[in-house]
């Protein structure tokens, strides 16, 4: 058995995979098991120097920066996307985790960045 951590959507999983001889036949279902617990999350983070905003909008995954979609000053609402990332030929939105005001956008187009970076900030 091999064990890995999976993060999906910022959400930490540890699962286990059992290895086996392939013989081209279905697998038997496994017995089910209680649902995978998130990790816990990682504790907040200072403000960027500089960044205008008290909440953080982060990356939920290394990538490219896709599209920028809120500018400065904008109004969003919790669930709009502020930025698109693309990671290996798909295109994730990363949106506003709450109602707000766009304070800073601090990536462009084409920027590379890593799970947890600061894209931008939100009053």
């Amino acid at each position: 058995m091999k064990n890995y951590t999976i993060t999906v959507n910022g959400n930490v999983y540890d699962v286990v995979v059992e290895e086996g001889a392939s013989t081209g036949a279905p697998a038997a279902p496994a017995a089910p098991k209680a649902a995978p617990k998130p990790a816990p999350k990682a504790p907040a983070k200072p403000a960027a120097s500089g960044a205008a905003g008290s909440v953080r909008v982060e990356a939920g995954a290394a990538g490219k920066v896709f599209a920028v979609e809120a500018k400065v000053g904008q109004t969003v609402k919790a669930g709009d996307t502020v930025v698109v990332l693309e990671a290996m030929k798909m295109e994730i939105p990363v949106v506003a985790p709450q109602d707000g005001t766009v304070a800073s956008v601090d990536v462009s187009v084409g920027d590379p960045v890593e799970a947890g970076a600061l894209l931008a900030t939100l009053n």
